[in-house]
């Protein structure tokens, strides 16, 4: 009998060994300045080209773009940086600045090289420490990036996040920063930070345990709804980078329906506006 369930144990092992995925690595990290962060498979997928917008293109919004492009440039020349967290209003181009900070930084040729970009999903980040463990080792400059951020409990991904950006035992790794969106100013719904407040026998040491990790970011950027005058700026400056030929006053009212059906103002809805335009003035 034992000899008869030896081929199947060894099918069963063998089985098993290719389910598993294999331990990170770094290999071929110098193939790309983007890649994505893939924990079940342990390692970072190339990305050959990031999907990004000029820098110069993102309005409305100056006084972010140039702290953030400041503390990337400061980064890349091997200078002392901040994780950065960008909050506010959904649209409003938090996204877009980080990808276009990063291109227009390498842009520029760093001594130290190009910056890497890697994007790490919401539900992964309780696999940062494996994550850091592996680009510790690396000569290069590294910005970990978590697009639309939020927690709905004090769950692990949290902890590992409070973790990674308090340092923990060994420290965060010199060469990672780690960047961050949220529509939410404190990473949590209202509703639970109330909650807290309601139930907890010290209310004021619960509520500040639960916004404590936005203040771990070293450079706090918010976003808010933009006015009609920098929405029309907005769309001016998109109509001009793809050279579409229209009046603008008749740009800025289309603009306006647009915007109104929409009920929100903000770059997004600029973008989307534009390229219904565009098609709509290619059809004549």
């Amino acid at each position: 009998m034992t000899t008869e369930l030896h081929p199947i144990l060894e099918r069963i092992a063998s089985a098993l060994e290719r389910l598993s995925p294999p331990p990170a690595t770094l290999g071929g990290l110098d193939a790309a300045d983007a890649f994505v962060w893939q924990p079940e498979r342990g390692r970072l997928d190339p990305v050959a080209h990031v999907a990004h917008v000029p820098i110069g293109l993102i309005r409305g919004v100056d006084s972010q773009r140039d702290q953030l492009l400041e503390n990337t440039r400061h980064f890349g020349r091997g200078l002392p940086a901040n994780n950065a967290m960008l909050w506010g209003s959904r649209g409003m181009g938090k996204s877009s600045l980080v990808k276009a900070c990063h291109a227009a930084i390498n842009a520029e040729r760093p001594a130290s090289g190009p910056v890497v970009l890697i994007e790490i999903e919401r539900e992964d980040l309780a696999t940062l420490p494996e994550l850091l463990a592996l680009l510790r080792g690396s000569s290069r400059r590294f910005i970990v990036f978590c697009d639309d951020l939020s927690f709905e409990r004090e769950d692990r991904d949290y902890k590992a996040l409070k973790s990674v950006l308090d340092g923990g035992i060994a420290g965060r790794p010199e060469n990672v920063l780690f960047y961050a969106t949220s529509n939410r100013r404190h990473l949590m719904p209202r509703d639970m930070i109330d909650n807290e407040r309601s139930t907890a026998i010290n209310p004021g040491e619960a509520v500040e345990e639960k916004v404590s990790l936005s203040d771990r970011f070293g450079l706090w950027l918010g976003f808010h709804a933009c006015s009609q005058d920098v929405y029309f700026d907005m769309v001016r400056a998109y109509a001009k980078e793809r050279g579409l030929e229209i009046a603008d006053d008749e740009l800025c009212r289309r603009a306006n329906a647009w915007s109104i059906s929409r009920g929100n103002r903000s770059g997004r809805v600029a973008v989307q506006f534009t390229d219904d335009l565009a098609a709509s003035l290619e059809t004549k």
